[in-house]
C-alpha cells in the first residue's frame, strides 16, 4: 500500500509541479510575438520581463490551481470553498508566489466579481457566450482530473471536469476542452508513453460523441495532426488553440523541457500554452525529467509539494 501512495504521490508531483515550472517559464515573455521569441528564444528560467516578476514566479495559472488543490486536499470538491479561495487568491494575493496577484484573465475576474457580489451558485459563475471561450479553466483543471483518477466519488466523472470548468467558463466548448485533456491525463497516469495519447484522443471522440463542439476541436483528431508545421499552430488564450497547442508541443518532442520550450517559444500566451503542455508532459516523462535547476528556482516550491501531498494523502485514505 505504501509504494502504490508513493507512486500516486509521485505522479500528482509530476502533474502538478510540471504544470507550475512551464507557467514560471512563460511568464516573463507572456505576450511576446512569435517572431521575437525565433530571435531571442527562451532556453532557461528567466526573470522579470512582462510583469517584472523574479525568476520562478507563476501566473494565475498555478494560482487558480493550487486553490482548487488545497480545497479538493480535503478528498471533496466543494465549489464554494473552492470560489472562496480565488476570492482569496485575486482580493488578498493568497496563493502567489510573491504576495502579488500579478496576472488574471477577464473571464476568470468577471466570474469571481459574479460570485462575490451576487453570491451566485459556483457553477453558475462562468461565462457561457462565445466571448467566454478562453484557456482560463483549461489551465487549473488538473486537480479535478486528478480527484477522478484518484479519489472517491459517485456519478458521471465527466460532470465534475464540466462542473469544474463552469465555475469561471461555462461554455460548453470550454467543458470539451477540460474533458478531452482531462482523458488524455488519466490515460497518461495509467501508461506514461505517447501512445496514451492517442489513446486519449480516441476515447474523447467517442465520449464527445454528438456533440457540436467537437468539431471545433477536430484538428487534434488528425492523423497528420503532429505532423502540421509550427506556422499552422496558434498560441492565443482561445481555449482550442491552446489545447492544440500544448498538444502538438507533446507530440513533437521527446523530453519535458524540449515540448515546454516549444511551448513558450510559440509566443503570445507563453505562460498558459505551456503550463497546460507541462501538465501534460509530466504526466508522460515524471519528476525526475524536470531540470533540476528549473525546479530549484520555482519559488515557494516546498509549499506546492506540501499541497501536493496533503492532496495525496487525503485522496488515498
Amino acid at each position: 500500500m505504501t509504494m502504490m501512495i508513493d507512486s500516486i504521490l509521485y505522479k500528482i508531483r509530476s502533474v502538478i509541479l510540471g504544470h507550475a515550472v512551464a507557467d514560471a517559464l512563460g511568464v516573463p515573455v507572456e505576450f511576446s510575438s512569435r517572431a521575437e521569441l525565433d530571435t531571442a528564444p527562451v532556453t532557461k528560467m528567466e526573470g522579470f520581463g512582462t510583469y517584472n516578476m523574479p525568476a520562478g514566479s507563476w501566473s494565475d495559472d498555478t494560482s487558480m490551481t493550487l486553490c482548487a488543490l488545497d480545497s479538493i486536499g480535503k478528498g471533496y470538491i466543494d465549489h464554494v470553498e473552492i470560489m472562496e479561495n480565488f476570492c482569496r487568491w485575486f482580493y488578498t494575493n493568497e496563493y502567489t508566489p510573491t504576495g502579488k496577484c500579478f496576472d488574471i484573465g477577464g473571464a476568470c475576474m468577471q466570474a469571481i466579481e459574479k460570485y462575490k457580489a451576487f453570491g451566485l451558485p459556483p457553477h453558475m459563475c462562468g461565462g457561457e457566450g462565445e466571448h467566454s471561450c478562453g484557456n482560463g479553466s483549461l489551465m487549473r483543471i488538473l486537480p479535478f482530473a486528478l480527484f477522478c483518477e484518484y479519489g472517491e466519488y459517485s456519478g458521471n466523472w465527466l460532470d465534475i471536469i464540466h462542473l469544474g470548468s463552469s465555475l469561471t467558463h461555462r461554455h460548453e466548448r470550454c467543458k470539451v476542452g477540460c474533458g478531452i485533456y482531462s482523458i488524455i491525463i488519466r490515460k497518461l497516469l495509467c501508461r506514461p508513453d505517447q501512445d496514451s495519447v492517442y489513446a486519449g484522443l480516441k476515447r474523447a471522440s467517442s465520449v464527445y460523441e454528438g456533440n457540436s463542439e467537437l468539431d471545433k476541436y477536430k484538428r487534434i483528431f488528425e492523423p497528420s495532426f503532429a505532423d502540421l508545421p509550427v506556422d499552422e499552430i496558434k498560441s492565443s488564450g482561445y481555449v482550442v488553440d491552446t489545447l492544440e497547442a500544448a498538444l502538438w508541443c507533446l507530440l513533437t518532442a521527446d523530453s519535458y523541457k524540449e515540448c515546454v520550450l516549444k511551448a513558450v517559444n510559440l509566443g503570445e500566451d507563453t505562460d498558459t500554452v505551456a503550463a497546460v503542455a507541462g501538465g501534460l508532459a509530466g504526466a508522460l516523462y515524471g519528476l525526475d525529467a524536470i531540470p533540476t535547476e528549473w525546479l530549484d528556482t520555482l519559488i515557494k516550491r516546498e509549499y506546492i509539494e506540501e499541497l501536493c501531498e496533503k492532496f495525496c494523502a487525503a485522496l488515498c485514505n
